[in-house]
């Protein structure tokens, strides 16, 4: 893995319980190259990963939620 760490924020549409988000977050976790994954109660539509673009693509991430049924946009920070 390398040193560098980018952040990104996915906007999730669907309204999600905070089950679901930790599921989700639990996912993009045991992705190779996914370092970090939060998301909030208070903010339940948003997700920041951060990741290694040497090892995973934002691109990957949005399928990876797309494949769990859900419909995401990235935000780039």
């Amino acid at each position: 893995m390398s040193n560098t760490m980018l952040d990104v924020i996915l906007h999730i549409d669907e309204e999600t319980t905070h089950e679901e988000r930790e599921d989700l977050r639990d996912v993009f976790l045991g992705k190779r190259g996914v370092m970090t994954a939060d998301c909030r109660d208070d903010r339940p539509h948003l997700m920041i990963v951060g990741f290694d673009p040497e090892n995973i693509t934002a691109s990957v991430l949005l399928a990876t939620a797309k494949n769990r049924g859900y419909h995401t946009e990235l935000i780039s920070m």
